[in-house]
Formats: structure tokens, C-alpha cells, sequence
């Protein structure tokens, strides 16, 4: 309705952008990821329109034109730290998306684009608020237990060193990586503790 009323009638613009369905199923489905982030569908979508219609404007295959755009958009979202995987459709969209897409040029960036991003993030917002969810996400740190023995946690500083050698990106928050770690020790000094008792 928000993209009919500052769009008009279908006949004149494309209202909505396919890669936005995916972008909703990240917002609404997996909230905590990185990928589902504020910054993450804003820049990344921004950036797959920018690139895009750069791609389609400068380079004369369409193809080829719609191959530079993906990878370009998705160095550029590494560089921002921004990545959002339906961005790399948005790119495709305005290199492939006819002649509708291609007549609107760098508008197209924030019509439909920009427009339906920041929509579709107000709508989550609100939807994950009256849910009770946290959204943008923060992770819940936990106190460890009185009884934990110091000698076995791990540091921030080791777990930043190990997600630094590994080569790709995980699909966590790092703050609630390490929070699953704790609760994991902790259980495990539990365990312990438990058989000890036992025995």
C-alpha cells in the first residue's frame, strides 16, 4: 500500500522488487542474524541498486553487466559490512528487470528499492516489538556461575583470535557465540560437579 500510494498505479512503475521477499523472510524469520540487521537490508539493498543500475548504464551485456554486479556488490557489502544476500537479486534486478526498471535509471534505487527496504525494516520493528523479540538484535550476556572454574573460560580475545583464522563468515552474532560458550562451560562445571556428588 506505502509503495502503491507514493508510486501510483502499477502501470507506471514496479511497486514491489522480488529480492524484498527474501529480505522479509530474513527480518521476520531468523531476526538474530547478522544478515537481518538494520544496516545490513539498508546498505546492502542501497548499494545491489546502486551497483546495478551503474552495471547496466556502463556495461553494454547484459550478462555480463548482471555478473559484475553481484560480485561488486558483494565486495562492496564485505567492505561496509553490510551483507544481506538478497542484495545480490537487487543487482541482478536492475541489470535484468526490463525496461520499466531501466527507464527509472538511479531512481530506481529509491523507488522501489529504498523505499520498500526501509518499509519493510519499519515493519519489523514494530511487528518484533509487539512480539516481544529483541530487534535489532543485542545479545543477553549471562553472569557466569559462582562456582565456575576461571582456568576454564575461554577469553573474548580467544574467541575474536579463532573467528579471525577461519575464512568464512558464520551465520551468529559473536556476542551470543559466546554466550552459548559460556552456558556451555558452565554446564559442563555442573556436570562435574553433579558426578563428584555422586560419587
Amino acid at each position: 500500500m506505502i509503495a502503491w500510494f507514493f508510486g501510483g498505479p502499477v502501470d507506471n512503475l514496479p511497486l514491489l522488487a522480488a529480492p524484498l521477499g527474501a529480505s522479509a523472510v530474513l527480518l521476520f524469520g531468523v531476526p538474530a542474524s547478522p544478515l537481518a540487521q538494520p544496516w545490513a537490508i539498508i546498505g546492502g539493498n542501497l548499494i545491489g541498486a546502486v551497483t546495478g543500475v551503474s552495471c547496466a548504464y556502463l556495461i553494454p551485456m547484459p550478462l555480463l553487466a548482471a555478473a559484475v554486479a553481484v560480485a561488486v556488490t558483494v565486495m562492496l557489502m564485505f567492505s561496509l559490512r553490510c551483507v544481506h544476500p538478497p542484495s545480490g537479486a537487487v543487482a541482478i534486478t536492475a541489470v535484468l528487470g526490463g525496461s520499466k526498471i531501466h527507464a527509472l535509471g538511479y531512481a530506481f534505487v529509491l523507488f522501489p528499492i529504498g523505499l520498500n527496504s526501509v518499509a519493510l525494516l519499519t515493519g519489523a520493528l514494530v511487528y518484533h516489538r509487539l512480539t516481544g523479540h529483541r530487534y535489532p538484535h543485542r545479545a543477553v550476556h549471562k553472569t557466569p556461575a559462582a562456582n565456575h572454574d576461571a582456568t576454564e573460560m575461554f577469553t573474548r580475545a580467544d574467541l575474536d583470535a579463532v573467528l579471525r583464522r577461519r575464512t568464512e563468515i558464520l551465520d551468529v552474532d559473536v556476542d551470543d557465540l559466546e554466550a552459548v560458550l559460556e552456558e556451555v562451560a558452565q554446564e559442563g562445571q555442573q556436570r562435574r560437579t553433579r558426578m563428584s556428588n555422586s560419587s
